[in-house]
Formats: structure tokens, sequence, C-alpha cells
């Protein structure tokens, strides 16, 4: 029996009150239900809600499909145009950490309620701050493509105030340690060191290093050739949960040409003569796994003594020892693949401490 209003008398002997939620991906109407043992007890219910979805298509659009299926829908058009690391960082931190939580969602049931909800979810799961927000900012590109494609009127994850990320001072190894450092590095095997000093000299990512080949090194203009990084992602290859890829430097200011050390070339001119395959730190025809460098790493380290330092300290220490012998911001920056010497300067700030002494010297001296 049906009594109008979309209310109707089921066999089961309940009334079943429906709504309209939005349109589906067909645009079809999308319905809620709700149900109840009397016409009044159902319609007390229909009511609320006829008016709730109203006023969010009103607000936020007709578009009820839910963020699961967009969520795939964008990844999908997405895909062509970024990086195979990039588009498996995505998707493993929306299948893994959104989805999840508020994937049943419509698009236009999205609000400040439902970002709220995930936000909650991911610090009950104590991820760092920062893995939080790139969390969000993959999420809220998500959004903004619905967005551009009509789909929502506006994006409710910008309202939520995340945590923030606090900085940590740049933590280059000292001077002392550096030295015990590159001690260590002279008693092991050949070619197990030089990982080291390749970060230590040269500022290179672990990536980086397991992607330089021979033909990157250039002995004759002293110049050392970056364009490639090797690394381990999520979800790239169906049933596996990582893959390692070979693949173009992460952005355009990481593809960079970076000057030979003397003590780096001597270091490199001695490997090549007894080197039998492709790239610089493996004997094989493939690039060494990164983690396998970090594991040698940490034997060195050990040997050096030097208590919970890891590998991108080298990268660090690189610079700071740059910066410390008065060199310009421009080229520190250039050399560390950074995209804007704003990144530099933020992130070795302390390191620039001696040069603010001498300006603010040089400042009273022109004051009297």
């Amino acid at each position: 029996m049906r009594r109008g209003e979309n209310i109707y008398w089921r066999k089961d002997k309940r009334w079943e009150g429906r709504y309209p939620k939005g349109k589906k991906a067909n645009g079809t109407t999308k319905y809620g239900s709700v149900y109840g043992k009397s016409l009044r007890e159902v319609r007390e219910k229909l009511y609320p809600l006829k008016v709730k979805y109203q006023m969010i298509q009103q607000e936020q659009g007709e578009s009820a499909i839910s963020l699961r299926e967009w969520v795939y829908r964008w990844l999908h058009a997405v895909q062509p145009t970024i990086k195979q690391s990039t588009y498996a960082n995505y998707e493993h931190k929306l299948v893994h950490y959104v989805l999840p939580e508020i994937g049943e969602y419509g698009l236009n049931e999205l609000n400040e309620q439902a970002a709220g909800e995930l936000l909650e979810s991911l610090q009950l799961k104590k991820l760092k701050p920062s893995t939080i927000q790139v969390i969000f900012r993959i999420t809220t590109q998500c959004i903004n493509f619905a967005i551009r494609k009509k789909m929502m009127k506006e994006n409710p994850f910008k309202l939520i105030q995340l945590p923030k990320v606090v900085k940590k001072r740049n933590q280059a190894l000292t001077r002392q340690e550096q030295k015990r450092l590159e001690t260590a590095v002279t008693s092991e095997e050949t070619g197990k060191g030089l990982p080291v000093l390749l970060a230590l000299y040269a500022g290179l990512r672990i990536g980086e290093i397991a992607a330089l080949a021979w033909k990157d090194i250039d002995f004759e203009n002293n110049l050392i050739h970056v364009h490639s990084t090797f690394q381990r992602v999520f979800g790239v290859v169906a049933g596996k949960k990582t893959e390692l890829i070979y693949t173009s430097s992460k952005t355009t200011s990481s593809i960079r040409s970076i000057p030979m050390s003397k003590r780096l070339k001597q270091v490199l001119i001695c490997q090549r003569k007894k080197a039998t395959g492709e790239f610089v730190v493996s004997k094989r025809e493939q690039p060494l796994e990164p983690r396998l460098l970090t594991y040698h790493f940490h034997r060195i380290r050990e040997k050096a003594k030097l208590k919970t330092t890891h590998f991108h300290q080298l990268r660090h220490t690189f610079a700071t020892r740059c910066l410390e012998s008065k060199g310009d911001i421009v080229s520190v920056s250039a050399l560390m693949g950074h995209g804007s010497t704003q990144m530099t300067l933020d992130t070795y700030a302390s390191s620039l401490m001696e040069q603010q002494f001498h300006v603010v010297a040089q400042m009273e001296k022109a004051v009297v």
C-alpha cells in the first residue's frame, strides 16, 4: 500500500519512508529509507531527513556518489599525469586511512563533522602530525577535483584545524662526529662505505645514491649528474604490499649536477676500476635496495659510536658544512635540489647563525 509522500506499507507489516539523498553517478536519484511500526512513526523520522538532505543539496550539490567511488575515479584520472611512486602514495593513504573511516559518505554528505571523524581516527592510530597533514592534503586534492567537476560546491576539509608539525632543529653531525664516521668508513670493505661519502660530500638522498649509475659520473668535468631515484613504494602491484621502483627524481629541482670534491673523486675513481655493474654502489646489474644501504650505514655508525643517527642526517651535514664555509644560500639550495631558497633557509637557519652575528656586528660599526 502506498500512502504518498514516498511512504509504503511493506509485506513484513512495517511502514517504509524514502527520502532523496541526491543523484547517483548515472543521474538517477539515490534514496535513503526509514522504517517504523506505524505511519506516524515513519513520518516523524522522515520529515527531518527530507529537510536535512534538501539543505545538503542546496549547500553541497546533488552528487550522492560515495567518496569511495569518487576516490577511485580520481585516482584513475590523475594516474597518467603523476609519477608511479606518487600514485602509489596517494592510493595507499586513501585506501588505508581515509576510505575505512568515511568512504561510505556521499560526496554531498561530506562536511566538517566527517572531516573531524577522519582526523580523530588518524590521531587514535597515533600517526605523526606530518603524516596526518599529508593524508588531509591528498584528500583535499581529491575533493577539489570533485568541485572542479561540479560534483560539490565547497571543500569542508579546509576548515579543519590540523595538528601542527613541530620542525626539528637541523640535525647535522658535528665535525668530530663526522670525522669519526669517515674513519669508520675507511675500515669498511671496498664500496660499503661509499654511500656515506656520497651523502656527506655531495648531499645525495639515499634513493638517489641507490640509482646512481657510472654514466652519471663525469670524471672529466668533475660532476655528478643526479636525475633518478630508487625507492620502495606501497600498493603498486596487485598481491604485493610494496614494490621497488626505479624512476626519475621527484621534482625538476631534484635533477641537478653536483661538483665532485677531490676526496670523493679519488674514491670514485678507485671504485670505478673494480666495478662490474652499471650502478655505482651495486655489484649487480640492478640497483641495491635502499634498505640494504641503510643496514650497511648503521653498521658503520655503530663502529663510529654514533647513537640514534639516521642516514638522512648525512645530507643535512653536507648542507651545514657548505653554509659554515660561507657558501651562499642560492648555491647550497641548488646543490641540495630544493624547490626554493626559502626551503633551504627554513631548514638550515641555525647554520647561518655565525653569519648573522657578523651582520649585526657590521651594522653596529656602521651606526657608530
